[in-house]
């Protein structure tokens, strides 16, 4: 595949008015997700609330892509059908997280690096006839006390670098995604600080891995206090400093930022990524790409019965396209309660 390709492809999925559906939950974390609507997550469960999401009615007005799990790209709906070509057929772009998961970082307390490159090679190849377009590998960045250090912010770099030059050689557009932990009580100041210094040393190492920015896409934290400070910051401040910080480091060559939710409310999220598109004096797009803040609603009213289906896709539309509307600086809690 050409840069060409490449690059049409992550601009597809930064399309305006348009976000990214997350739903590479892995096997642990459905787990959670499923006991916390008191069911019992296994495969064939994970098919059909999957099969839920998917085939919800008119979901791509809002929905360019979909990050799939290795055990979600390998499924099928009830008729057969694979789900890669099921979301294709919709004008959806499938996709699949490709890291296996985080690990202690040995030496570095509190620190996490994620695993996942040796065989990566042959994998995407595989993930290719699969269906998948493009992919994506999280690194988590912890703020404590005398963290994150500069060895662990160097080697999830240098680990995100090297994802994305496999996954352009297989002619896959990786998201890359250095997520700076809402977990703690650090101010909004310091989360910028860190942020700004994750991407800086991100970037420099995507440069010297010759990764061609105009087919890779950034998946990345808001700047926003830790959980234990965050709720009570104005939706324009954390615009402001989000949009500062990217200003600062990021390549004009890349197509677009999808934000993740981290530890915001499905509101929340909605209002943050509005101020920061009503500010939008950038060159990249800025878009969604949302595990938790998409599905909480459809989880709580679905409650893994058939009969609550519907219900649920009802839940999914509307936080699809409350996120379309404040991909377009145009959401309001006034629209949201209608």
């Amino acid at each position: 595949m050409d840069k060409r390709e490449l690059s049409k492809i992550a601009m597809d999925l930064v399309a305006p008015g348009k976000g990214i559906l997350a739903a590479d939950e892995s096997t642990g974390t459905i787990k959670k997700r499923f006991a916390s609507i008191g069911i019992e997550s296994n495969p064939e469960l994970n098919r059909v609330y999957r099969q839920l999401l998917f085939t919800t009615f008119g979901i791509e007005e809002f929905i360019s892509g979909v990050i799939m799990y290795d055990e979600t790209i390998r499924q099928s709906a009830d008729d057969g059908e694979y789900f890669s070509k099921l979301l294709k057929n919709k004008g959806i772009i499938p996709g699949i997280k490709v890291d296996k998961g985080t690990v202690d970082l040995e030496n570095f307390p509190g620190e996490k690096v994620t695993e996942g490159l040796d065989g990566l090679r042959g994998r995407l190849s595989e993930y290719k006839d699969l269906g998948a377009q493009f992919t994506k590998w999280r690194a988590v960045i912890t703020i404590g006390e005398q963290i994150p250090t500069d060895v662990c912010i160097g080697i999830n770099v240098s680990l995100l670098a090297r994802f994305a030059a496999l996954s352009q050689e297989s002619g896959l557009v990786p998201i890359v995604e250095p997520e700076v932990l809402m977990d703690g009580g650090h101010t909004s100041e310091v989360c910028e600080k860190v942020t700004y210094k994750v991407l800086k040393d991100l970037f420099n190492k995507l440069d010297e891995h010759k990764v061609d920015f105009t087919g890779m896409l950034l998946k990345i934290n808001m700047v926003i206090a830790g959980k234990e400070n965050s709720g009570n910051e104005p939706p324009a401040e954390i615009a402001e400093a989000t949009i500062r910080c990217f200003k600062e480091v990021l390549p004009d060559e890349l197509p677009g930022v999808v934000f993740l939710s981290g530890g915001q409310n499905p509101i929340q999220a909605s209002e943050n990524l509005n101020e920061i598109n009503i500010i939008n004096n950038v060159s990249w797009e800025l878009s969604f790409s949302y595990g938790r803040a998409l599905q909480e609603p459809v989880l709580k009213a679905w409650q893994g019965k058939s009969e609550n289906i519907k219900l649920a896709q009802e839940a999914f539309y509307k936080r699809a396209k409350m996120n379309s509307l404040a991909r377009k600086g145009e959401y309001s809690r006034k629209i949201e309660n209608e």
